[in-house]
């Protein structure tokens, strides 16, 4: 378990699963993160049982008073080049705008520097997210690229903000 403030990031379990479903089914939750629905529990049983098997991966529920809200974690771990992916989702839109996502992404670069000793984070955010952006920007995340019209969602194409932070820009 990795303790944040508000948060708490702990192992995903089975019975998690069905809230994910359930988020990542939802529009509202999906607006500016994940596939494209539907989902269903067998593909999410399968990306759970792949998830366990895979070393460059290290995925967390986040839950908030003693409740599930939301996932988080890290993909394509590269220990060689000492740099992952990170992102996270708060599923309960109600729960939005009170400082999670900061607890969640603040809980998620401690462990990544700390314990996993990546040298670069980094993540990908619809340009049109600005709460999402606003909130890496002031966490130290540095802009890298756009990619331009690289997703179709929703009937039109958006672009693709590609952020980092290094550890010692962490660090300061």
């Amino acid at each position: 378990m990795l303790q944040g403030d508000l948060v708490v990031l702990r192992a995903i379990t089975r019975d998690d699963l069905p809230n994910f479903v359930r988020w990542l089914n939802d529009e509202t939750v999906l607006e500016y993160f994940g596939q494209i629905p539907p989902l269903s529990l067998e593909q999410e049983e399968q990306w759970y049982e792949a998830t366990l098997q895979d070393s460059s991966t290290r995925a967390f529920s986040v839950d908030f008073e003693g409740k599930h809200v939301g996932g988080a974690g890290f993909n394509q771990i590269q220990p060689r080049h000492r740099n992952a992916e990170v992102g996270l989702f708060i599923g309960v839109p109600g729960l939005w705008d009170r400082g999670l996502g900061r607890d969640v992404m603040r809980t998620l670069l401690r462990y990544g520097f700390q314990q996993l000793n990546l040298h670069r984070i980094y993540l990908r955010v619809f340009s049109e997210n600005r709460r999402a952006v606003h909130l890496y920007e002031k966490l130290g995340f540095q802009h890298e690229g756009l990619w331009r019209q690289a997703e179709f969602r929703n009937g039109r194409y958006h672009d693709i903000l590609w952020m980092s932070l290094l550890h010692n820009e962490w660090a300061e």
